[in-house]
């Protein structure tokens, strides 16, 4: 029998072992079980070069659990342990300068985790006991027994091992015991092993057996040690991609295509990447993404190790050169990871083009599912913008899909306005915005269908990178403004019946929600057209996205009340304005006039003197002027309004154009349907 102290020059190892080697205490059985694995492939090594003469074709590694005597072990067929490598590799936790850099980093998890290679030691986590039975492949070797407690203490005897390799005995402590339930073993083996190498055995398979379920004969091997990721892409079919998606997501739907990674220079990466239907939550999506260091699941929490768009996507990436017991901040730093993430944008743009130059109906057909993923890639990386500008889509009204320089060319020659911009017009809401749409296309313009998640912020993209272009949706303002081609003709209304019939509308659509404007048009359009500014709608929109642009979140919605000077029935009530306040309209402006004229000549008077060199009285004087002017302007605006209020016809132009944009409900639109019945009598 040998004692002795781990060589460790710190004698606290094991409290920071514990509290701060790693941060997810299950991660104990991943590391035993790839040890494990590792000690069988390297047997099986050894047999192929003729170093070791035994069968080693049905090696498995075995995890059982005792709950009884509070046990779990892990049992592998592979190399085993002399009593000289225990000490090496078990006894000698001697590197260099350990204590100083214990000292130094205990307090910073991250940096801690993963720097050496302590793996069986995380056993210790869980355990106040921990027994290792090994016997060496090496002829003539002795069976061993390793023993410790979780202090430094150890001790070394001979034990009655017969088989080749190694069981290591858990003894879990007092608040580890969940780990001692079969189901949460199940759990951590389905997470962390479902991919190892070598077949990993817990338990029999079962049977359902006189109304129970029972033990069979037949092991139950709960991985798939060469999953399809693992295998040369010409070796697979399209079923292989399929079946191997259902073993990772049994009930998501069907992905659209993958992308099958296989890199052996500058580094190694295998992988497989599926295109799911993006779906407009993004939460839901991500994390989808499975992390493997030979084919031992590492985390499936991959924000910041590939791009963030790239986390939409799903599947199996592995990689030996992404250390395995690493924090996410730590593999953010890594160079190599760095690299890896690189190199698969490039070939996830590659595989796009390829399939968009290929076979383009079939991209087409799947542009609505892919758009998301697209859009989110060119805003949050340039060099994917680099490379998806070449095959990104617009789609317009009429379901036809154009690549950028494609739609370009379309209307360059129609939508370029008076000052050489090119004007992209799009709708969020093709039924909402029909009349918007007809207008538009009534003038030979074509408009895109912008309704994406994240189209907001990719219109403010493209307009940036498109030289001298610019979008507007297509009811932010009338058509003949939005492409502006030529001057707006005349107004058949003067200046004073526009300040009278805007008093008459605010009565009905009233401030701040609804600014009065008035426009030229033609007499065969609308009388009334409502729109809502391009840029306080986008800064709306963006504000529900983005927390630090609250303030235009928080900002009534405004809208534009536009009057067709020109259309006949505004001239009606131009006319019926006249018939029923003219009257009153023309006292009180006859009353003004004067009261007008003796304040001018009163201001006038004052015009080079300082403030205090005016008589109060004269200021007095001015003071009740304005306030007789503003009382019989208040009259005369009371008694438009009242006009307007009234006014069955100006309450009906204004409804029209609310339902024209789908603003009309409840009561207001019952009321509406009322009044249409009695003006149709």
């Amino acid at each position: 029998m040998q004692t002795g102290k781990i060589g460790v020059t710190t004698e606290n190892i094991f409290p920071i072992i514990k509290k701060f080697l790693y941060s997810d205490q299950e991660i104990f059985l991943r590391e035993l079980v790839s040890n494990a694995v590792d000690a069988t492939q390297k047997l099986k090594t050894l047999a192929k070069l003729g170093t070791y003469s035994g069968d080693v074709s049905n090696a498995t590694v075995k995890v059982s659990v005792n709950k009884d005597a509070k046990t779990i072990t892990i049992s592998d067929q592979g190399i085993g342990m002399t009593e000289e490598e225990i000490e090496k590799y078990i006894n000698q936790i001697a590197f260099s300068g350990a204590e100083e850099f214990l000292d130094k980093y205990k307090d910073k998890i991250d940096s801690i985790i993963g720097h050496f290679g302590l793996g069986f030691y995380s056993s210790f986590m869980v355990s106040h006991k921990v027994e290792i039975y090994t016997k060496s492949y090496i002829a003539d070797a002795k069976a061993v027994k390793w023993e410790c407690d979780g202090s430094p203490d150890y001790t070394i005897t001979d034990c009655d091992k017969q088989t080749v390799g190694t069981d290591i005995v858990l003894h879990i402590d007092k608040d580890s015991e969940e780990y001692l339930e079969k189901k949460r073993i199940e759990e951590l083996l389905n997470k962390y092993c479902k991919f190892l190498p070598i077949p990993i055995v817990f338990g029999k398979k079962q049977e359902w057996k006189d109304g129970k379920y029972v033990d069979t004969d037949e092991d139950n091997v709960i991985n798939n040690p060469t999953p399809a990721w693992t295998k040369k892409p010409a070796d697979l079919k399209d079923e292989d991609y399929q079946n191997f998606y259902r073993e990772l997501y049994p009930i998501a739907e069907e992905p659209l295509f993958n992308i099958h990674l296989n890199v052996d220079y500058p580094f190694n990466l295998t992988g497989i990447l599926y295109f799911p239907k993006i779906r407009n939550n993004f939460e839901v999506q991500k994390n989808k993404i499975q992390l493997y260091c030979n084919q031992v699941f590492v985390t499936d929490s991959v924000e910041g190790i590939v791009p963030d768009f790239l986390t939409l996507l799903h599947g199996v990436l592995d990689s030996p050169d992404i250390p395995l017991n690493v924090s996410r901040s730590y593999l953010q730093s890594d160079q190599n990871v760095k690299k890896i993430s690189n190199h698969i944008t490039k070939k996830v743009s590659d595989r796009l083009a390829e399939i968009f130059k290929d076979n383009r109906s079939e991209f087409e057909k799947k542009w609505d599912d892919l758009k998301l993923f697209i859009t989110y890639g060119m805003l949050s990386d340039e060099k994917f913008y680099e490379r998806a500008e070449k095959f990104a889509l617009l789609k317009n009204t009429e379901n036809k899909y154009f690549t950028f320089e494609e739609y370009k060319s379309l209307i360059k020659d129609v939508q370029t306005d008076k000052n050489g911009t090119c004007i992209y017009l799009y709708t969020t809401d093709a039924e909402a915005q029909y009349s918007y749409i007809q207008k538009a296309k009534n003038k030979g313009y074509d408009v895109l269908i912008m309704d994406g998640h994240l189209d907001n912020h990719l219109i403010q993209q493209l307009e940036q990178k498109f030289e001298k272009s610019r979008f507007s949706r297509v009811d932010s303002d009338i058509i003949e403004k939005l492409i502006l081609k030529e001057d707006i003709k005349e107004s058949k209304l003067s200046d004073t019946q526009k300040q009278e019939i805007s008093t008459v509308f605010q009565a009905i659509a009233p401030a701040p929600t609804y600014s009065i404007q008035f426009e030229s048009l033609e007499p065969t359009d609308m009388p009334i057209v409502i729109t809502q500014s391009e840029f306080m709608r986008r800064m709306k929109d963006m504000a529900h996205m983005n927390p630090g642009m609250s303030f235009y979140g928080q900002l009534p919605d405004s809208y534009n009340l536009i009057i067709n000077t020109n259309h006949p029935l505004i001239e009606k009530i131009v006319t019926d304005t006249q018939a029923k306040v003219g009257k009153t309209i023309e006292a009180n402006t006859q009353k003004i006039a004067p009261l007008k004229e003796q304040k001018e000549a009163l201001l006038n008077s004052h015009k080079d003197k300082k403030d205090e060199e005016i008589p109060s009285a004269e200021k007095e004087q001015i003071e009740t002027l304005n306030k007789q002017i503003q009382e019989l302007e208040s009259k005369t605006n009371e008694a438009l309004r009242e006009f307007g209020s009234s006014n069955p016809l100006v309450k009906q132009l204004v409804d029209l154009a609310l339902i024209s944009n789908n603003m009309l409900k409840g009561e207001e639109l019952e009321s509406f349907v009322k009044r249409s019945i009695s003006l149709i009598k």
